[in-house]
C-alpha cells in the first residue's frame, strides 16, 4: 500500500489523473485485498453512533421525579413518627418502581437504537473492475463511487466524471441553491462552498450522474469534522408523550384537591397530623397513574417492533401515534401498488411490424415473436428495424443485468433493466448487434425532461439514440402533425390496455462535442423507430389492502407520473376508482392556477387518481388535502418525492428508494409493499388503543380507591387500608399488570372504524362512562365489604384490612380483563392473543399471596394468611365488577346495532 498523506492533501487542487495516482487507484478501482488493508488502517466510513442513554442516567431520571420526592418525604415522616418499618417498605417501593421503570426504558432505548441499524446506506463502487453495491461504511480512500439523482454522497469525493450533476450542499454551506459540479482542478486556495469539483459526505445529488474518487472517510470528512465539535442534542418529545404528561398533571391536580378535602375530614375525626400526612401522601401516590409514562413507552416500543416484523421501520415514535389518525394515503403506483418488475411485452415498430415478448421479471427467460411460435434471429429480413430499436434500448441504458449462477443480478432504473432483459430474449443475443458501436456520451434521464439518450459511433458515423415519454420523443422527430397524432393515439390505446409505453428514435449526427448538458432544442430531426410496451404486474395483496383501507375509512389516492390511461387502468383493477370518475392530470391542475382556490380544492377532491404530475404538483396536492382538514400519509421513493414527503403528516419512504426520501420519511417500508403501509396503519391504531386501555385501568382503579376512602370517612369508619397497604396495592397490581396491556394484539374491528380525529382527546364518551362505572363498582364493593366486616362481624381491624386488601387485589386482577376492549365481551377475546396478561395477573396474585406467608412482609403490611374458604369468598365478591361491565358492554353493543 503506498504511503498516502490522504487527509492533508488539498484534493480540489489536483487534477483527476494526479488524484488517482496519489491514492494508488485507477478506473478499475481498488483490489479487494488493498481495500481490506485500507479499511483496517483508516477505519470504517461512519460517524460515531448515536449514544444509547446509559443505564445510570436512566436510573437517575427515574429517581428525579416529584412523585418519588413525595414518597421520600413520606418515608422521613414515618421515621419521625416511629414507623421505621413503614420507611423501609417505602424505600423498597421506590427501588422496585425505579428498577421496573429503568429496565423498560432501557429496553425501549435499545430498541430504538437497533431499529436505526436496519437503515444501512449503500454505495455503488468498483472493485477489481467489477461494479458492486456495498455498505457505505466499507468505503476507503481510493474507492471509485458512482452517484445518481437522489443519492446521498457517502464520503468526501474528488469528482472524476460528471453528467449534468447538481448537488444540494446546504448541510455544509447553509446555501439552499444547488451547486453545478465539474471535474477541472482548482489551483487556488478555495473554501468548501466553491470547491465545485468535490462532492462532500452528506450532500444530496439533485440531478445528473457523477463518478468520484473517495478521498476522505468517517470523521475525516468535512461533516465528520463538524460532528466532532457538536454535542448530541436532546430529542424532542413526541406529541403523545407531551399529551400524556399533561393528562397526568391534570389527574394529579384532581387527586391533590381530593387529598386536601380528605385531610380536612380526617382532622375533624380526630386523626393526628402525622398520620394524616402519611395517609394523604400514600393515597395520592396510589391514585396518580405515575406508571403511565413507562407504560406508554413500552406500548410504543412494542408497536415499533411489531411494525418492523411487518416490514415497516419507524424512524420517529410520533409516527406510531399519527398513523391512527390517517385519513388519506397518497401512494405511488410503481413498486408500491405493483411489484416493480417491469417486463417488456410488446414491440410496435414504426413500419407497422409488431412483436410479442414472452417471460416476466428481471431476467432473460423468454423469446421475441413476430407471430406465435417464431422467434426473431439477428440478420433476418424481419429483424432490421427490430435490431435498431434494441440497439438504442441497450446503448442509451445505464442499468446492469447479468446472470450469476442460478440468479439474475441487476441494478439501475427498472425500465432500463427490463430493456436489457428483452435483449437477452433476442435469438442469438445482442453481442454482435452492439459490438461495432462505441458509446461517446450519455444523456441521463431526469424526471423533468422525461427522456434519456446516448451518442455512439461506428466507423466514421455518429448516432444519437433517445428513449422516453412518447410525446417527448415525437417532438424530437421529423414527423408531420398528422403522423404524430396517429402515433400518440396508438400509444394511448396501448396505455388503455394497461401498458407503460416508451418511444424510441435514432438519427445520425454530423459532429459530436461532449457537453455537460444537451438542451432539448439541440435534439431534432431524428427518425422515429417505434414503441416498446411494458407491464408492471399488480402486487397480489395490493387489492385487498386497498379494500381494507376503505373499510377503515381511509381514502387511497394514486399519484403517478405515468400516462393517464395507464393510471386509470391500474386504478380500476385495484378498485381505487369507478369508471365514471375522471383522472386528473398535471395539465388540468396547472390550468386551474391558484392552488389555494376553491376550484383547485374541488378538482383535487374530485378524483382518486392523479397522472402526469410534476414533483411540485404532488406537493401542491398534498398541501390542498391537508388544508382541507385531511390527515395525509404520502409514499415516495425518489428525490422528487422529498417535498411532498416532508409536507405530509406522515412521510413513508420506500426501502429501495433514494437516500433523501428515506431521510425525510418518518417511516420506511422495507419491501416497498402497499399492504405493509396498511399493516403499519393497523399497528398504529392498535398501539393507540393499547395506550387508552392502560389509562383506563390506571385511572379507574385509582378512582375506586378514592371512592372507597371517601365513603368510609363519611360513614365514620376507620381507614379501610393503611398507607403502606395502598402503596403495596399500587405496586403489586398496576405496577405489574398494566404493562401487559401494551402487548394486546388488537381487535379486527379497529380497522373497520373511521380514523380518529387528531384533535380528539384521550377520553371519549364511552371510555369516560366505563371509567366512572367501574370506579364506582370497585369502590362501593370494597366499601360495602369493609362496612360488613366492621359492623356485622367480630373480625379484628387488621384482619379485616387484610381481607379488604386481598379483595382490592382480586378486583383489579379481574378488572384488567374488562380493559381489553371497550365494546367486546371479555369472554369473546381469546386468551391466547395475550398470554402475558394471564401471566402478569397470576404473578400479581401469587406475589400477594406469597407475601401473606412471609413474616417480614406480614410485619410491614400488617397482613396474614387466609384460608381457602376466605379466598374463595373474596374472589366471589370480586366477580361483580366483571359482570357489571359485561352488562354495560351488552347494552352499548345493542344500542350501536
Amino acid at each position: 500500500m503506498p504511503k498516502i498523506e490522504v487527509f492533508s492533501t488539498k484534493w480540489y487542487q489536483e487534477d483527476t489523473e494526479s488524484a488517482l495516482a496519489i491514492l494508488g487507484s485507477g478506473i478499475n478501482g481498488l483490489g479487494e485485498e488493498e481495500a481490506s488493508q485500507r479499511l483496517e488502517k483508516y477505519g470504517k466510513n461512519k460517524l460515531p453512533d448515536r449514544t444509547v442513554i446509559s443505564l445510570r442516567k436512566i436510573i437517575w431520571s427515574q429517581l428525579f421525579n416529584p412523585l418519588i420526592f413525595i414518597l421520600i418525604a413520606a418515608g422521613i415522616a414515618s421515621v419521625l413518627i416511629g414507623e421505621a418499618k413503614d420507611a423501609i417498605f417505602i424505600l423498597l417501593v421506590i427501588l422496585i418502581n425505579t428498577a421496573i421503570g429503568a429496565y423498560q426504558e432501557y429496553n425501549a432505548e435499545k430498541s430504538a437504537s437497533n431499529l436505526q441499524k436496519l437503515l444501512k446506506i449503500k454505495a455503488r463502487t468498483k472493485r477489481e473492475g467489477i461494479t458492486k453495491e456495498i455498505d457505505a461504511e466499507e468505503l476507503v480512500p481510493g474507492d471509485i463511487v458512482f452517484l445518481e439523482s437522489g443519492n446521498k454522497v457517502p464520503a468526501d469525493l474528488r469528482l472524476l466524471e460528471t453528467a449534468g450533476s447538481e448537488l444540494d450542499e446546504s448541510l455544509l454551506t447553509g446555501e439552499s441553491q444547488s451547486v453545478k459540479k465539474h471535474t477541472d482542478a482548482i489551483p487556488k486556495v478555495t473554501e468548501v462552498p466553491d470547491r465545485k469539483n468535490m462532492a462532500y459526505a452528506g450532500a444530496t445529488v439533485i440531478s445528473g450522474r457523477a463518478t468520484g474518487l473517495v478521498v476522505a472517510t468517517g470523521l475525516e470528512t468535512e461533516v465528520g469534522k463538524i460532528a466532532l465539535n457538536v454535542q448530541e442534542g436532546e430529542s424532542a418529545k413526541p406529541p403523545l408523550i407531551l399529551r400524556m404528561e399533561k393528562f397526568t398533571r391534570n389527574i394529579a391536580n384532581i387527586v391533590i384537591v381530593l387529598s386536601v378535602v380528605l385531610a380536612i375530614m380526617l382532622r375533624f375525626q380526630g386523626m393526628d397530623f402525622g398520620s394524616i400526612f402519611f395517609f394523604v401522601v400514600a393515597l395520592a401516590v396510589s391514585a396518580i397513574p405515575e406508571g403511565l409514562p413507562v407504560s406508554l413507552t413500552v406500548a410504543l416500543a412494542v408497536a415499533t417492533r411489531r411494525m418492523a416484523k411487518r416490514n415497516v421501520i419507524v424512524r420517529k415514535l410520533t409516527s406510531v401515534e399519527s398513523l391512527g389518525s390517517c385519513t388519506v394515503i397518497a401512494s405511488d403506483k410503481t413498486g408500491t401498488l405493483t411489484v416493480n418488475q417491469q417486463t417488456v411485452k410488446k414491440i410496435q415498430l414504426s413500419n407497422g411490424q409488431a412483436f410479442d415478448v414472452t417471460g416476466e421479471g428481471y431476467n432473460g427467460d423468454g423469446e421475441i415473436h413476430s407471430n406465435p411460435g417464431t422467434s426473431i434471429p439477428i440478420g433476418s429480413n424481419d429483424s432490421e428495424n427490430l435490431d435498431r430499436i434494441i440497439r438504442v434500448s441497450h446503448l442509451a441504458n445505464e442499468a446492469v443485468l447479468k446472470k450469476s449462477e442460478n440468479t439474475w443480478d441487476h441494478h439501475g432504473d427498472a425500465m432500463d433493466v427490463a430493456l436489457l432483459g428483452m435483449g437477452y430474449k433476442l435469438k442469438g443475443g445482442t453481442t454482435s448487434l452492439l459490438a461495432p458501436f462505441k458509446v461517446l456520451d450519455m444523456i441521463p434521464y431526469e424526471s423533468e425532461r422525461k427522456f434519456s439518450g446516448a451518442f455512439y459511433q461506428t466507423e466514421k458515423k455518429i448516432f444519437l439514440g433517445v428513449k422516453g415519454a412518447v410525446e417527448t420523443i415525437l417532438d424530437f422527430c421529423h414527423l408531420s402533425d398528422q403522423e404524430k397524432e396517429k402515433l400518440t393515439s396508438e400509444a394511448n390505446q396501448l396505455a388503455l390496455n394497461g401498458y407503460r409505453v416508451l418511444g424510441f428514435a435514432e438519427g445520425q449526427v454530423d459532429s459530436f462535442t461532449k457537453k455537460e448538458y444537451y438542451p432539448d432544442n439541440a435534439i431534432q430531426s431524428l427518425e422515429f423507430l417505434g414503441l416498446i410496451c411494458f407491464i408492471d404486474p399488480l402486487r397480489g395483496e395490493a387489492k385487498d389492502a386497498v379494500q381494507k383501507c376503505k373499510a377503515a375509512g381511509i381514502e387511497v389516492l394514486m399519484i403517478t407520473g405515468d400516462h393517464p390511461a395507464t393510471a386509470s387502468n391500474i386504478a380500476l383493477e385495484l378498485g381505487l376508482k369507478e369508471k365514471t370518475r375522471k383522472v386528473v392530470t398535471g395539465k388540468m391542475l396547472a390550468e386551474v392556477g391558484d392552488t389555494k382556490s376553491d376550484a383547485y380544492v374541488d378538482l383535487v377532491s374530485s378524483t382518486s387518481v392523479f397522472a402526469r404530475v410534476s414533483p411540485t404538483q404532488k406537493l401542491e396536492i398534498v398541501d390542498a388535502l391537508i388544508n382541507k382538514g385531511e390527515f395525509v400519509a404520502v409514499t415516495g421513493d425518489g428525490v422528487n418525492d422529498a417535498p411532498a414527503l416532508r409536507r405530509a403528516n406522515i412521510g413513508v419512504a420506500m426501502g429501495s428508494g433514494t437516500d433523501v426520501a428515506k431521510e425525510v420519511g418518518a417511516m420506511i417500508v422495507v419491501d416497498d409493499n402497499f399492504s405493509s403501509i396498511v399493516a403499519g396503519v393497523e399497528e398504529g391504531r392498535f398501539a393507540y388503543d393499547n395506550v387508552r386501555k392502560v389509562i383506563y385501568l390506571l385511572v379507574s382503579t385509582g378512582a375506586a380507591e378514592v371512592v372507597m376512602f371517601i365513603l368510609s370517612i363519611l360513614a365514620g369508619l376507620p381507614l379501610p387500608l393503611l398507607a403502606v397497604q395502598l402503596l403495596w396495592l399500587n405496586l403489586v397490581t398496576n405496577g405489574i399488570q398494566d404493562k401487559a396491556l401494551a402487548f394486546e394484539s388488537g381487535e379486527k374491528e379497529t380497522m373497520q372504524k373511521r380514523p380518529r380525529k387528531p384533535s380528539e382527546g384521550i377520553f371519549n364518551r364511552i371510555m369516560s362512562e366505563q371509567l366512572i362505572l367501574s370506579g364506582l363498582v370497585i369502590g362501593f364493593i370494597a366499601f360495602g365489604f369493609w362496612l360488613y366486616l366492621q359492623n356485622y362481624t367480630d373480625i379484628e381491624e387488621n384482619s379485616a384490612r387484610n381481607m379488604v386488601l386481598l379483595l382490592m387485589v382480586c378486583m383489579q386482577n379481574i378488572h384488567i380483563f374488562n380493559c381489553r376492549s371497550e365494546y367486546k365481551s371479555t369472554f369473546k377475546i381469546p386468551i391466547y392473543k395475550n398470554y402475558l396478561l394471564v401471566l402478569f395477573v397470576l404473578a400479581a396474585q401469587g406475589i400477594h399471596i406469597l407475601s401473606m406467608h412471609i413474616p417480614f412482609m406480614q410485619d410491614i403490611l400488617r397482613i396474614q394468611p387466609i384460608s381457602i374458604q376466605e379466598w374463595l369468598l373474596v374472589l366471589g365478591l370480586a366477580l361483580p365488577v366483571l359482570l357489571v361491565m359485561e352488562l354495560f358492554k351488552l347494552v352499548k353493543t345493542s344500542n350501536r346495532t
